[in-house]
């Protein structure tokens, strides 16, 4: 029951960030905790998106390959890979702005904290250690969201096909997507390159604050 209620207030104190981090470090979870665990819940995120995506493009080779059949169907199993592209690059985005959002407030926490050494040594190392997470921090988000942005255009050239096919539910219209393959193919596979380097990146920086 305790854990229950625990539970409840950090979903409610989650509005507020400063709150919602005391209210776990109370329990011994800190922040560079926090932001291992979002930093794998964003590699995940990616790795659905690959996923969504590489079976939207396989929707698309099939219908651009169609020979007969209902073409409302055809229009409804476009839309439904669209929709489902579309809630994979938002899940992606909320998640990359969680994983902001904590690093943000652990690097600042950091930089406060070390004015409160005594030691010299001690305080020399800990600052060496935070640059060096700094570094690997902003090599990972560069790396996301360079694999973010190239969701977009993805989006934005299946959005165009399937108003397309809604408005022209006809045999020529598969033709003009025909055209609209190749380059919706060469975007999609830009993209899942670009989340596997965001993926390695993300498994480098897990390793590595995992290590210390």
């Amino acid at each position: 029951m305790k854990k229950l209620i625990f539970v409840s207030l950090i979903i409610f104190l989650a509005g507020c960030q400063s709150a919602y981090y005391a209210a776990w470090e109370k329990v011994g979870v800190e922040k560079r905790d926090i932001l291992v665990d979002r930093v794998e819940d964003a590699k995940e995120s990616q790795e659905d998106a690959q996923k969504q995506f590489s079976s939207a493009l396989d929707e698309f080779s099939q219908i651009v390959s169609y020979n007969g059949g209902e073409l409302q169907d055809v229009y409804n199993q476009l839309k439904n890979q669209f929709e489902a592209s579309e809630q994979s690059a938002a899940s992606v985005t909320s998640r990359i702005d969680k994983v902001e959002s904590v690093a943000e407030a652990l690097f600042d926490e950091w930089e406060e904290e070390l004015e409160k050494y005594t030691n010299n040594n001690l305080k020399r190392e800990s600052q060496n250690r935070l640059r060096d997470t700094q570094r690997r921090y902003k090599s990972l988000v560069s790396s996301m969201k360079k694999a973010e942005s190239k969701m977009e255009p993805v989006l934005s050239a299946l959005r165009d096909n399937v108003l397309y096919l809604k408005h022209n539910l006809n045999a020529s219209a598969i033709g003009a997507l025909q055209g609209e393959f190749n380059g919706i193919k060469k975007e999609i596979n830009q993209l899942v390159l670009e989340m596997n380097k965001a993926i390695s990146e993300s498994n480098s920086f897990i390793s590595s604050m995992k290590s210390k």
